[in-house]
């Protein structure tokens, strides 16, 4: 027996720097991209061993832009950072836990400043 994959349909920009990704199961999800980018789960962001997150929050400059997003098979994508950093993969899973909508987070995190602009 198998069990059908969420996968993306669509993406658009919502507003400036709000990625909006359009899910198979009609969820429209929303993304922050700085938001995204504090939650890479890659090696170099998130230790191995321990689970322990290297990157702070307060680590992304303020003004991060996505500069490119990659499929990787047919369950994550890889997004490219304008901080040069892009080995994060994003699995379906983890991209929907990270929604920002306002029913997957109807009380929003408050954001945390960032002591670098760029």
């Amino acid at each position: 027996m198998t069990t059908a994959t969420v996968e993306p349909r669509d993406m658009e920009w919502l507003e400036k720097g709000v990625l909006g990704i359009q899910w198979s199961d009609g969820h429209q999800a929303m993304y922050p991209v700085r938001s995204l980018r504090q939650h890479c789960p890659c090696a170099a962001c998130v230790d191995e061993w321990t689970g322990e997150r290297r990157l702070q929050a307060d680590d992304v400059p303020l003004l991060i832009m996505l500069q490119d997003i990659q499929p990787v098979g047919r369950y994550a994508l890889q997004f490219k950072w304008s901080d040069g950093h892009d080995t994060g993969i994003y699995s379906y899973t983890l991209l929907r836990a990270l929604c920002q909508c306002d029913a997957c987070q109807p009380v929003k995190p408050i954001e945390v400043k960032s002591r670098r602009l760029l």
